[in-house]
């Protein structure tokens, strides 16, 4: 496993870092003056390296894929067909990438989810394949990516998010 292969299955998927990196700017800019994509595709790309991310992302990519071709057992086909609001899954494994760079993460998460900005929406709302897993997946990686830059920050102390 490694990080060509999370990036290309991404890719497979619509799913380009560059596309991560400009939420991660949108959360961050407002703290860091001199703050670049470049800096957040880095940051993205850091989070990308951790394996265990890197699981998590072939573990619901997967769930999506086996979704769209039916062949998941029931209840949970229909449940994944129906993306149902209840079900949860999908951002318990999302919380766990944004867990790798501490809690901070998680109020970016909290607020990605519910606004559902640039891809992020792009994916939740595509009719024709399922994701489920992956909206909340990139929110969970562009979370941990601020996250990232928020403890690189010299003011870390007194950092303030969402």
């Amino acid at each position: 496993m490694s990080f060509e292969m999370a990036e290309a299955q991404l890719l497979r998927r619509g799913v380009k870092l560059e596309e991560i990196a400009q939420i991660v700017f949108s959360l961050q800019v407002a703290y860091h003056d001199d703050l670049t994509m470049e800096q957040c595709l880095e940051s993205v790309k850091a989070v990308l390296q951790k394996r265990e991310v890197q699981y998590t992302l072939f573990t619901g990519i997967a769930l999506d894929e086996l979704a769209e071709r039916k062949l998941l057992p029931e209840p949970l086909q229909a449940i994944m067909e129906a993306d149902e609001p209840l079900y949860g899954v999908d951002e318990t494994m999302a919380l766990g990438i944004t867990s790798v760079f501490g809690m901070i993460g998680l109020t970016s998460f909290g607020y990605l989810d519910k606004v559902k900005p640039e891809i992020i929406g792009s994916l939740n709302n595509e009719g024709e394949n399922i994701h489920v897993f992956l909206d909340d997946l990139v929110a969970g990686l562009a979370a941990a990516a601020s996250a990232r830059i928020a403890h690189k920050h010299e003011n870390a102390a007194v950092y303030s998010t969402y």
